[in-house]
Protein backbone atom coordinates (compact mmCIF):
# COMPACT_ATOMS: atom_id res chain seq x y z
CA UNK A 1 0.00 0.00 0.00
CA UNK A 2 1.17 3.49 -0.78
CA UNK A 3 0.55 7.15 -0.07
CA UNK A 4 -0.76 9.28 -2.92
CA UNK A 5 -0.32 13.03 -3.21
CA UNK A 6 -3.04 15.42 -4.37
CA UNK A 7 -1.63 18.78 -5.44
CA UNK A 8 -3.69 21.97 -5.83
CA UNK A 9 -1.72 24.20 -8.20
CA UNK A 10 -2.40 27.73 -9.39
CA UNK A 11 0.98 29.41 -9.93
CA UNK A 12 4.75 28.76 -9.92
CA UNK A 13 4.09 25.83 -12.28
CA UNK A 14 7.78 25.04 -12.78
CA UNK A 15 8.28 24.51 -9.06
CA UNK A 16 5.08 22.47 -8.77
CA UNK A 17 6.31 20.26 -11.61
CA UNK A 18 9.65 19.84 -9.83
CA UNK A 19 7.96 18.66 -6.62
CA UNK A 20 5.53 16.39 -8.49
CA UNK A 21 8.43 14.77 -10.34
CA UNK A 22 10.28 14.22 -7.06
CA UNK A 23 7.34 12.33 -5.56
CA UNK A 24 6.55 10.48 -8.78
CA UNK A 25 10.10 9.24 -9.28
CA UNK A 26 9.97 7.83 -5.76
CA UNK A 27 7.03 5.68 -6.79
CA UNK A 28 4.19 7.76 -5.41
CA UNK A 29 1.04 8.42 -7.46
CA UNK A 30 0.16 12.05 -8.07
CA UNK A 31 -3.12 13.75 -8.97
CA UNK A 32 -2.83 17.43 -9.84
CA UNK A 33 -5.59 20.00 -9.99
CA UNK A 34 -4.61 23.10 -11.96
CA UNK A 35 -6.70 26.21 -11.39
CA UNK A 36 -8.92 26.92 -14.37
CA UNK A 37 -7.67 30.52 -14.32
CA UNK A 38 -4.28 29.30 -15.55
CA UNK A 39 -4.34 29.98 -19.30
CA UNK A 40 -4.33 27.17 -21.82
CA UNK A 41 -0.74 27.44 -23.11
CA UNK A 42 0.67 27.53 -19.57
CA UNK A 43 -1.42 24.49 -18.61
CA UNK A 44 -0.31 22.51 -21.66
CA UNK A 45 3.32 23.43 -20.98
CA UNK A 46 2.91 22.22 -17.39
CA UNK A 47 1.38 18.92 -18.52
CA UNK A 48 4.17 18.48 -21.03
CA UNK A 49 6.84 18.72 -18.33
CA UNK A 50 5.27 15.68 -16.60
CA UNK A 51 4.10 13.74 -19.67
CA UNK A 52 6.79 11.07 -19.27
CA UNK A 53 5.51 10.04 -15.82
CA UNK A 54 2.88 7.28 -15.90
CA UNK A 55 1.75 7.77 -12.29
CA UNK A 56 0.66 11.39 -12.70
CA UNK A 57 -2.93 12.35 -13.49
CA UNK A 58 -4.72 15.66 -13.96
CA UNK A 59 -8.20 16.15 -12.51
CA UNK A 60 -11.17 18.18 -13.72
CA UNK A 61 -10.33 21.88 -13.47
CA UNK A 62 -12.23 24.40 -11.36
CA UNK A 63 -11.80 28.17 -11.15
CA UNK A 64 -10.69 28.49 -7.53
CA UNK A 65 -11.11 31.49 -5.29
CA UNK A 66 -10.07 31.84 -1.67
CA UNK A 67 -12.86 31.56 0.87
CA UNK A 68 -15.50 29.88 -1.28
CA UNK A 69 -16.64 26.41 -2.30
CA UNK A 70 -14.49 26.09 -5.42
CA UNK A 71 -11.42 24.90 -3.49
CA UNK A 72 -13.44 22.08 -1.91
CA UNK A 73 -14.86 21.12 -5.31
CA UNK A 74 -11.34 20.99 -6.75
CA UNK A 75 -10.20 18.81 -3.85
CA UNK A 76 -13.17 16.46 -4.29
CA UNK A 77 -12.49 16.01 -8.01
CA UNK A 78 -8.81 15.29 -7.45
CA UNK A 79 -9.45 12.87 -4.59
CA UNK A 80 -12.09 10.95 -6.54
CA UNK A 81 -9.62 10.50 -9.39
CA UNK A 82 -6.91 9.41 -6.94
CA UNK A 83 -9.12 6.72 -5.38
CA UNK A 84 -10.36 5.46 -8.77
CA UNK A 85 -7.06 5.50 -10.66
CA UNK A 86 -4.72 4.20 -7.96
CA UNK A 87 -6.29 1.37 -6.03
CA UNK A 88 -3.07 0.69 -4.10
CA UNK A 89 -3.28 4.07 -2.30
CA UNK A 90 -4.12 3.78 1.40
CA UNK A 91 -3.43 7.39 2.49
CA UNK A 92 -4.14 10.52 0.46
CA UNK A 93 -1.92 13.49 1.28
CA UNK A 94 -3.35 16.89 0.27
CA UNK A 95 -0.72 19.50 -0.65
CA UNK A 96 -0.35 22.61 -2.78
CA UNK A 97 1.96 23.68 -5.57
CA UNK A 98 3.95 25.75 -3.08
CA UNK A 99 4.59 22.77 -0.79
CA UNK A 100 7.94 21.07 -0.50
CA UNK A 101 8.89 17.70 1.05
CA UNK A 102 11.35 18.17 3.91
CA UNK A 103 12.17 14.51 4.52
CA UNK A 104 12.79 11.49 2.29
CA UNK A 105 9.66 9.96 0.79
CA UNK A 106 10.56 6.63 2.41
CA UNK A 107 10.16 8.21 5.83
CA UNK A 108 6.62 9.41 5.29
CA UNK A 109 5.71 6.05 3.76
CA UNK A 110 7.12 4.16 6.75
CA UNK A 111 5.45 6.56 9.16
CA UNK A 112 2.02 6.02 7.57
CA UNK A 113 2.53 2.23 7.26
CA UNK A 114 2.93 2.13 11.04
CA UNK A 115 -0.40 3.98 11.37
CA UNK A 116 -2.59 2.41 8.69
CA UNK A 117 -5.94 3.51 10.17
CA UNK A 118 -4.95 6.98 11.41
CA UNK A 119 -6.30 10.15 9.80
CA UNK A 120 -4.05 13.19 10.23
CA UNK A 121 -6.32 16.22 10.05
CA UNK A 122 -6.55 19.20 12.35
CA UNK A 123 -10.16 19.17 13.52
CA UNK A 124 -11.34 21.22 16.49
CA UNK A 125 -14.75 22.58 17.49
CA UNK A 126 -15.47 26.26 17.03
CA UNK A 127 -15.49 26.79 20.80
CA UNK A 128 -11.86 25.71 21.00
CA UNK A 129 -10.50 27.72 18.08
CA UNK A 130 -8.31 30.70 18.97
CA UNK A 131 -6.41 31.17 15.72
CA UNK A 132 -9.11 32.47 13.39
CA UNK A 133 -8.54 36.05 12.25
CA UNK A 134 -11.44 38.42 11.64
CA UNK A 135 -14.05 36.64 13.72
CA UNK A 136 -16.89 34.53 12.26
CA UNK A 137 -15.99 31.40 14.19
CA UNK A 138 -19.51 30.06 14.76
CA UNK A 139 -21.24 32.45 12.36
CA UNK A 140 -19.43 31.01 9.35
CA UNK A 141 -21.69 27.97 9.85
CA UNK A 142 -24.96 29.77 10.62
CA UNK A 143 -24.90 32.65 8.10
CA UNK A 144 -24.86 32.59 4.31
CA UNK A 145 -21.90 33.86 2.29
CA UNK A 146 -22.88 34.16 -1.37
CA UNK A 147 -20.46 37.04 -2.03
CA UNK A 148 -16.71 36.96 -2.48
CA UNK A 149 -14.76 38.36 0.45
CA UNK A 150 -11.96 39.50 -1.85
CA UNK A 151 -13.85 40.80 -4.90
CA UNK A 152 -17.12 41.92 -3.28
CA UNK A 153 -16.01 42.96 0.19
CA UNK A 154 -18.65 45.67 0.64
CA UNK A 155 -21.49 43.32 -0.34
CA UNK A 156 -19.96 40.63 1.85
CA UNK A 157 -19.89 42.88 4.93
CA UNK A 158 -23.34 44.39 4.32
CA UNK A 159 -24.95 40.99 3.84
CA UNK A 160 -23.39 39.69 7.07
CA UNK A 161 -24.68 42.77 8.95
CA UNK A 162 -28.14 42.35 7.43
CA UNK A 163 -28.36 38.73 8.56
CA UNK A 164 -27.26 39.72 12.05
CA UNK A 165 -29.85 42.52 12.28
CA UNK A 166 -32.64 40.24 11.03
CA UNK A 167 -31.37 37.44 13.30
CA UNK A 168 -31.24 34.99 10.42
CA UNK A 169 -29.56 31.67 10.99
CA UNK A 170 -29.06 28.59 8.86
CA UNK A 171 -29.91 25.12 10.06
CA UNK A 172 -26.85 22.91 10.47
CA UNK A 173 -27.51 19.40 9.02
CA UNK A 174 -28.59 16.81 11.56
CA UNK A 175 -25.77 14.90 13.15
CA UNK A 176 -23.11 17.39 12.08
CA UNK A 177 -20.95 19.24 14.61
CA UNK A 178 -18.91 21.95 12.86
CA UNK A 179 -15.14 21.62 13.17
CA UNK A 180 -12.31 23.79 11.87
CA UNK A 181 -8.70 23.10 11.01
CA UNK A 182 -5.88 23.35 8.54
CA UNK A 183 -6.72 22.77 4.88
CA UNK A 184 -3.74 20.43 4.52
CA UNK A 185 -4.47 16.91 5.72
CA UNK A 186 -3.64 13.23 5.17
CA UNK A 187 -6.69 10.94 5.22
CA UNK A 188 -7.05 7.19 4.88
CA UNK A 189 -8.80 5.71 1.86
CA UNK A 190 -11.53 4.40 4.16
CA UNK A 191 -12.37 7.84 5.61
CA UNK A 192 -12.00 9.78 2.36
CA UNK A 193 -14.13 7.36 0.34
CA UNK A 194 -16.80 7.41 3.06
CA UNK A 195 -16.98 11.22 2.78
CA UNK A 196 -17.09 11.22 -1.03
CA UNK A 197 -19.60 8.35 -1.30
CA UNK A 198 -21.90 9.38 1.54
CA UNK A 199 -25.60 9.12 0.57
CA UNK A 200 -26.07 12.52 2.21
CA UNK A 201 -23.22 14.12 0.28
CA UNK A 202 -25.58 16.27 -1.81
CA UNK A 203 -27.10 17.65 1.41
CA UNK A 204 -23.69 18.31 2.94
CA UNK A 205 -22.33 19.91 -0.23
CA UNK A 206 -25.38 22.14 -0.52
CA UNK A 207 -24.89 23.32 3.07
CA UNK A 208 -21.13 23.90 2.85
CA UNK A 209 -21.43 25.83 -0.42
CA UNK A 210 -22.58 28.83 1.66
CA UNK A 211 -20.15 28.31 4.54
CA UNK A 212 -17.28 30.78 4.67
CA UNK A 213 -13.85 29.23 3.92
CA UNK A 214 -15.26 25.69 3.60
CA UNK A 215 -11.85 24.20 2.76
CA UNK A 216 -11.03 24.66 6.47
CA UNK A 217 -14.24 22.98 7.67
CA UNK A 218 -15.70 20.51 5.10
CA UNK A 219 -13.32 17.58 5.52
CA UNK A 220 -12.53 18.64 9.09
CA UNK A 221 -16.20 18.26 10.00
CA UNK A 222 -17.18 15.20 7.98
CA UNK A 223 -14.10 13.19 8.95
CA UNK A 224 -15.49 13.18 12.48
CA UNK A 225 -18.46 11.15 11.20
CA UNK A 226 -16.44 8.32 9.68
CA UNK A 227 -12.90 8.19 11.02
CA UNK A 228 -12.06 5.53 13.56
CA UNK A 229 -8.87 7.25 14.68
CA UNK A 230 -8.10 10.96 14.21
CA UNK A 231 -4.90 12.68 15.17
CA UNK A 232 -5.94 16.32 15.20
CA UNK A 233 -2.82 17.72 13.61
CA UNK A 234 -1.39 18.29 10.19
CA UNK A 235 1.76 16.62 8.92
CA UNK A 236 2.43 19.78 6.89
CA UNK A 237 4.29 22.67 8.45
CA UNK A 238 2.16 25.73 7.70
CA UNK A 239 2.44 28.88 9.77
CA UNK A 240 0.29 32.00 9.68
CA UNK A 241 0.96 35.54 10.85
CA UNK A 242 -1.27 37.69 13.07
CA UNK A 243 -3.29 38.79 10.02
CA UNK A 244 -4.03 35.23 8.97
CA UNK A 245 -1.60 35.31 6.04
CA UNK A 246 0.71 32.31 5.52
CA UNK A 247 4.37 32.68 6.32
CA UNK A 248 6.64 32.27 3.31
CA UNK A 249 9.87 30.30 3.74
CA UNK A 250 13.07 31.51 2.08
CA UNK A 251 16.60 30.16 1.71
CA UNK A 252 17.66 31.48 5.10
CA UNK A 253 14.99 29.28 6.74
CA UNK A 254 16.86 26.10 5.81
CA UNK A 255 17.97 25.13 9.31
CA UNK A 256 14.64 26.12 10.79
CA UNK A 257 12.78 23.81 8.39
CA UNK A 258 15.13 20.95 9.22
CA UNK A 259 14.53 21.40 12.93
CA UNK A 260 10.77 21.03 12.52
CA UNK A 261 11.05 17.35 11.47
CA UNK A 262 7.84 17.85 9.48
CA UNK A 263 7.32 15.88 6.30
CA UNK A 264 6.11 18.78 4.14
CA UNK A 265 6.20 22.57 4.44
CA UNK A 266 4.34 25.45 2.78
CA UNK A 267 4.62 28.14 1.52
CA UNK A 268 8.01 27.95 -0.13
CA UNK A 269 9.19 30.98 -2.11
CA UNK A 270 9.45 29.91 -5.76
CA UNK A 271 12.93 31.43 -6.04
CA UNK A 272 14.31 29.74 -2.94
CA UNK A 273 16.95 27.91 -4.98
CA UNK A 274 18.83 26.57 -1.99
CA UNK A 275 15.74 25.02 -0.39
CA UNK A 276 14.73 23.21 -3.56
CA UNK A 277 18.31 22.07 -4.10
CA UNK A 278 18.71 20.77 -0.54
CA UNK A 279 15.37 19.01 -0.07
CA UNK A 280 14.60 17.67 -3.56
CA UNK A 281 17.66 15.45 -3.71
CA UNK A 282 17.59 12.57 -6.22
CA UNK A 283 18.80 9.96 -3.76
CA UNK A 284 17.31 9.36 -0.34
CA UNK A 285 19.13 10.65 2.67
CA UNK A 286 19.71 8.63 5.82
CA UNK A 287 16.38 7.85 7.47
CA UNK A 288 15.76 9.70 10.74
CA UNK A 289 12.21 8.63 11.62
CA UNK A 290 11.73 11.49 14.06
CA UNK A 291 8.24 12.46 15.09
CA UNK A 292 7.03 15.58 13.21
CA UNK A 293 7.08 18.38 15.72
CA UNK A 294 6.36 21.92 14.46
CA UNK A 295 6.24 23.08 18.10
CA UNK A 296 10.04 23.08 18.02
CA UNK A 297 9.97 26.27 15.99
CA UNK A 298 6.79 27.84 17.38
CA UNK A 299 8.85 29.93 19.79
CA UNK A 300 10.66 31.57 16.87
CA UNK A 301 7.41 32.34 15.10
CA UNK A 302 5.96 33.79 18.30
CA UNK A 303 8.98 36.04 18.64
CA UNK A 304 8.68 37.09 15.01
CA UNK A 305 5.00 37.92 15.48
CA UNK A 306 5.74 39.92 18.61
CA UNK A 307 8.54 41.80 16.86
CA UNK A 308 6.25 42.60 13.94
CA UNK A 309 3.23 43.65 16.01
CA UNK A 310 4.99 45.32 18.94
CA UNK A 311 8.42 46.13 17.56
CA UNK A 312 11.29 47.27 19.71
CA UNK A 313 10.69 49.84 22.41
CA UNK A 314 11.09 53.34 21.07
CA UNK A 315 11.49 52.24 17.45
CA UNK A 316 8.61 53.06 15.16
CA UNK A 317 7.65 51.41 11.87
CA UNK A 318 5.32 52.58 9.17
CA UNK A 319 2.69 49.89 9.83
CA UNK A 320 2.22 50.91 13.49
CA UNK A 321 3.10 54.59 13.47
CA UNK A 322 -0.29 56.08 12.43
CA UNK A 323 -2.12 54.23 15.21
CA UNK A 324 -1.98 55.81 18.65
CA UNK A 325 -1.03 53.36 21.36
CA UNK A 326 0.44 50.75 19.00
CA UNK A 327 4.01 51.55 19.94
CA UNK A 328 5.91 49.19 22.24
CA UNK A 329 7.00 51.98 24.51
CA UNK A 330 7.28 55.57 23.32
CA UNK A 331 11.04 55.63 23.88
CA UNK A 332 13.77 53.04 24.13
CA UNK A 333 15.24 53.97 27.51
CA UNK A 334 14.93 56.00 30.67
CA UNK A 335 15.65 59.71 30.72
CA UNK A 336 15.26 62.59 33.18
CA UNK A 337 13.50 65.92 32.74
CA UNK A 338 14.30 68.79 35.11
CA UNK A 339 12.00 71.76 35.37
CA UNK A 340 13.03 74.82 37.35
CA UNK A 341 16.39 73.50 38.53
CA UNK A 342 18.56 75.73 36.34
CA UNK A 343 16.48 78.69 37.56
CA UNK A 344 17.16 77.89 41.21
CA UNK A 345 20.77 76.64 40.90
CA UNK A 346 23.42 78.56 39.01
CA UNK A 347 25.51 75.55 37.88
CA UNK A 348 22.97 72.75 37.99
CA UNK A 349 23.77 71.17 34.60
CA UNK A 350 27.49 70.78 35.34
CA UNK A 351 26.77 69.58 38.87
CA UNK A 352 24.29 66.85 37.87
CA UNK A 353 26.64 65.73 35.09
CA UNK A 354 29.48 65.29 37.60
CA UNK A 355 27.30 63.45 40.07
CA UNK A 356 25.76 60.99 37.58
CA UNK A 357 28.33 60.70 34.79
CA UNK A 358 25.57 61.42 32.25
CA UNK A 359 25.45 63.99 29.51
CA UNK A 360 23.12 66.77 30.57
CA UNK A 361 21.47 68.96 27.97
CA UNK A 362 20.04 72.41 28.32
CA UNK A 363 16.55 73.28 27.13
CA UNK A 364 16.00 70.93 24.20
CA UNK A 365 12.65 72.51 23.41
CA UNK A 366 13.62 76.17 23.70
CA UNK A 367 12.06 78.44 21.11
CA UNK A 368 15.34 79.71 19.69
CA UNK A 369 17.20 76.39 19.22
CA UNK A 370 17.93 72.96 20.64
CA UNK A 371 20.51 73.32 23.41
CA UNK A 372 22.46 70.08 23.27
CA UNK A 373 25.10 69.22 25.87
CA UNK A 374 28.36 70.98 25.14
CA UNK A 375 26.68 73.33 22.70
CA UNK A 376 26.81 70.79 19.86
CA UNK A 377 25.10 71.86 16.64
CA UNK A 378 24.59 68.23 15.51
CA UNK A 379 24.00 65.35 17.89
CA UNK A 380 23.87 61.56 17.68
CA UNK A 381 21.95 60.35 14.67
CA UNK A 382 22.46 63.67 12.84
CA UNK A 383 19.92 65.44 15.06
CA UNK A 384 20.15 69.15 14.32
CA UNK A 385 19.92 71.98 16.84
CA UNK A 386 17.43 73.70 14.51
CA UNK A 387 14.22 74.55 16.34
CA UNK A 388 12.37 74.56 13.03
CA UNK A 389 13.34 70.97 12.25
CA UNK A 390 12.55 69.88 15.79
CA UNK A 391 9.08 71.46 15.65
CA UNK A 392 8.15 69.42 12.60
CA UNK A 393 7.57 66.58 15.07
CA UNK A 394 8.72 67.13 18.66
CA UNK A 395 7.64 63.59 19.57
CA UNK A 396 9.78 62.07 16.82
CA UNK A 397 12.68 64.29 17.89
CA UNK A 398 12.37 62.92 21.42
CA UNK A 399 12.16 59.26 20.38
CA UNK A 400 15.11 59.68 17.99
CA UNK A 401 17.24 61.31 20.66
CA UNK A 402 16.68 58.47 23.13
CA UNK A 403 17.06 55.79 20.44
CA UNK A 404 20.27 57.30 19.07
CA UNK A 405 21.81 57.39 22.55
CA UNK A 406 20.84 53.89 23.70
CA UNK A 407 22.93 52.87 26.70
CA UNK A 408 23.19 56.45 27.99
CA UNK A 409 20.85 58.17 30.41
CA UNK A 410 19.83 61.49 28.89
CA UNK A 411 18.98 64.50 31.09
CA UNK A 412 17.57 67.78 29.86
CA UNK A 413 15.83 70.93 31.06
CA UNK A 414 12.25 71.94 30.40
CA UNK A 415 10.06 74.82 31.45
CA UNK A 416 7.01 76.97 30.66
CA UNK A 417 9.02 79.12 28.25
CA UNK A 418 9.72 76.07 26.09
CA UNK A 419 7.51 74.67 23.35
CA UNK A 420 4.77 72.68 25.08
CA UNK A 421 3.76 70.38 22.22
CA UNK A 422 5.82 67.58 23.73
CA UNK A 423 4.22 67.82 27.19
CA UNK A 424 1.63 65.09 26.72
CA UNK A 425 4.23 62.80 25.16
CA UNK A 426 6.49 63.21 28.19
CA UNK A 427 3.60 62.69 30.60
CA UNK A 428 2.50 59.43 28.97
CA UNK A 429 5.98 57.96 28.54
CA UNK A 430 6.76 55.44 31.26
CA UNK A 431 10.50 55.96 30.66
CA UNK A 432 10.36 59.62 31.68
CA UNK A 433 11.45 60.77 35.13
CA UNK A 434 10.12 64.30 35.56
CA UNK A 435 11.24 66.46 38.48
CA UNK A 436 9.61 69.87 38.84
CA UNK A 437 10.20 72.86 41.09
CA UNK A 438 7.01 74.76 40.36
CA UNK A 439 7.26 78.52 40.22
CA UNK A 440 11.06 78.52 39.87
CA UNK A 441 10.69 80.31 36.53
CA UNK A 442 9.94 83.45 38.59
CA UNK A 443 13.55 83.63 39.85
CA UNK A 444 15.04 84.89 36.54
CA UNK A 445 12.21 87.42 36.38
CA UNK A 446 13.02 88.50 39.91
CA UNK A 447 16.65 89.10 38.93
CA UNK A 448 15.78 90.83 35.66
CA UNK A 449 15.60 94.58 35.28
CA UNK A 450 12.39 94.72 33.28
CA UNK A 451 9.57 97.18 33.60
CA UNK A 452 7.38 95.72 36.34
CA UNK A 453 4.14 95.94 34.37
CA UNK A 454 5.75 93.98 31.52
CA UNK A 455 7.27 91.58 34.00
CA UNK A 456 3.84 90.91 35.55
CA UNK A 457 2.40 90.01 32.12
CA UNK A 458 5.26 87.58 31.48
CA UNK A 459 4.82 86.03 34.94
CA UNK A 460 1.09 85.57 34.43
CA UNK A 461 1.70 83.97 31.04
CA UNK A 462 4.31 81.54 32.36
CA UNK A 463 2.14 80.63 35.34
CA UNK A 464 -0.79 79.77 33.07
CA UNK A 465 1.44 77.50 30.99
CA UNK A 466 2.97 75.74 33.96
CA UNK A 467 -0.43 75.30 35.62
CA UNK A 468 -1.74 73.56 32.50
CA UNK A 469 1.42 71.43 32.39
CA UNK A 470 1.03 70.37 36.02
CA UNK A 471 -2.65 69.56 35.49
CA UNK A 472 -1.63 67.30 32.61
CA UNK A 473 0.93 65.50 34.76
CA UNK A 474 -1.66 64.91 37.50
CA UNK A 475 -4.12 63.24 35.13
CA UNK A 476 -4.81 59.52 35.36
CA UNK A 477 -3.22 58.70 32.01
CA UNK A 478 0.20 59.90 33.15
CA UNK A 479 2.73 57.05 33.10
CA UNK A 480 5.90 59.04 33.79
CA UNK A 481 7.44 59.10 37.28
CA UNK A 482 6.73 62.62 38.45
CA UNK A 483 8.02 64.57 41.47
CA UNK A 484 6.62 68.03 42.08
CA UNK A 485 7.78 70.51 44.71
CA UNK A 486 6.78 74.10 45.08
CA UNK A 487 9.75 76.44 45.19
CA UNK A 488 9.18 77.10 48.90
CA UNK A 489 9.04 73.37 49.67
CA UNK A 490 12.20 72.56 47.75
CA UNK A 491 14.47 75.15 49.36
CA UNK A 492 13.46 74.02 52.84
CA UNK A 493 15.58 70.89 52.35
CA UNK A 494 17.34 70.93 48.96
CA UNK A 495 19.89 68.27 49.93
CA UNK A 496 17.28 65.63 50.69
CA UNK A 497 15.31 66.42 47.55
CA UNK A 498 18.39 66.29 45.30
CA UNK A 499 19.47 63.05 46.95
CA UNK A 500 16.13 61.47 46.05
CA UNK A 501 16.60 62.51 42.42
CA UNK A 502 20.13 61.13 42.27
CA UNK A 503 19.03 57.84 43.84
CA UNK A 504 16.44 57.46 41.12
CA UNK A 505 18.82 58.28 38.28
CA UNK A 506 21.77 56.26 39.60
CA UNK A 507 25.26 56.88 38.26
CA UNK A 508 28.84 57.02 39.39
CA UNK A 509 30.00 57.44 42.97
CA UNK A 510 26.59 57.59 44.57
CA UNK A 511 27.29 58.68 48.14
CA UNK A 512 25.24 60.72 50.52
CA UNK A 513 25.31 64.37 49.51
CA UNK A 514 27.20 66.83 51.63
CA UNK A 515 26.65 69.79 49.32
CA UNK A 516 24.28 71.13 46.74
CA UNK A 517 24.99 73.32 43.70
CA UNK A 518 25.18 77.08 44.01
CA UNK A 519 21.73 78.43 44.76
CA UNK A 520 20.42 81.68 43.31
CA UNK A 521 20.12 84.69 45.64
CA UNK A 522 16.53 84.85 46.92
CA UNK A 523 16.90 87.87 49.17
CA UNK A 524 13.74 89.92 48.70
CA UNK A 525 11.96 87.26 46.68
CA UNK A 526 9.02 87.25 49.07
CA UNK A 527 8.54 90.97 48.54
CA UNK A 528 8.75 90.43 44.79
CA UNK A 529 5.88 87.99 44.95
CA UNK A 530 3.89 90.41 47.08
CA UNK A 531 4.45 93.10 44.45
CA UNK A 532 3.03 90.76 41.82
CA UNK A 533 -0.02 90.31 44.02
CA UNK A 534 -0.33 94.06 44.44
CA UNK A 535 -0.36 94.36 40.64
CA UNK A 536 -3.35 92.01 40.44
CA UNK A 537 -1.62 88.66 39.86
CA UNK A 538 -1.88 85.60 42.11
CA UNK A 539 1.54 83.83 42.10
CA UNK A 540 0.44 80.57 43.75
CA UNK A 541 2.86 78.02 42.24
CA UNK A 542 5.86 79.17 44.29
CA UNK A 543 4.40 78.27 47.67
CA UNK A 544 4.42 80.56 50.74
CA UNK A 545 7.30 83.02 50.97
CA UNK A 546 7.26 85.49 53.90
CA UNK A 547 7.98 89.12 53.06
CA UNK A 548 11.25 89.04 55.02
CA UNK A 549 12.48 85.82 53.34
CA UNK A 550 16.26 86.10 52.95
CA UNK A 551 18.60 83.93 50.96
CA UNK A 552 21.08 81.91 53.06
CA UNK A 553 24.53 83.36 53.07
CA UNK A 554 26.92 81.79 50.60
CA UNK A 555 30.32 80.64 51.85
CA UNK A 556 33.50 82.32 50.71
CA UNK A 557 35.32 81.26 47.57
CA UNK A 558 32.18 80.61 45.59
CA UNK A 559 31.83 77.10 47.02
CA UNK A 560 28.34 75.61 46.94
CA UNK A 561 25.98 76.47 49.74
CA UNK A 562 26.10 73.90 52.54
CA UNK A 563 22.78 72.96 54.06
CA UNK A 564 23.22 72.85 57.82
Amino acid sequence: MSVGFVMLVHDALDRAAQVARHWSEHGKPIVIHVDKRVDGPAFEYFKGKLADLDNVRFSERHACEWGNWSIVAATQSACELMLDAFTEVRHVYLSSGSCMPLRPVEEIQTYLDERPRTDFIESVTTDEVDWTVGGLDQERFTLRFPFSWKRQRRLFDHYVDLQRRLKLARRIPDGVTPHLGSQWWCLTRQTLSAILEDPRRAEFDRYFRRVWIPDESYFQTLSRLYSTQIESRSLTLSKFDFQGKPHVFYDDHLQLLRRSDCFVARKIWPRAERLYREFLVPASRALVMAEPNPLKIDRLFSRATERRTRGRAGLYMQGRFPNEGWENGKTSGRYSVFEGFTDLFEDFEAWIARRTGNRVHGHLFAEDQVHFAGGDAVYNGALSDSAQLREYSPQAFMTNLIWNTRGEHQCFQFGPADDQKVSEFLATDRNAQISIISGAWAIPLFHSNQNFSDLRKVAAHLQRIETAHLDLLRMGKTKARVRIWSLAEFIENPMENLQAILDEIGGIGQRRLSEVPVMADLSGFGQFLQNLKNQGMSPHLMGDFPLNQDSPEKPQGGRPYLVK
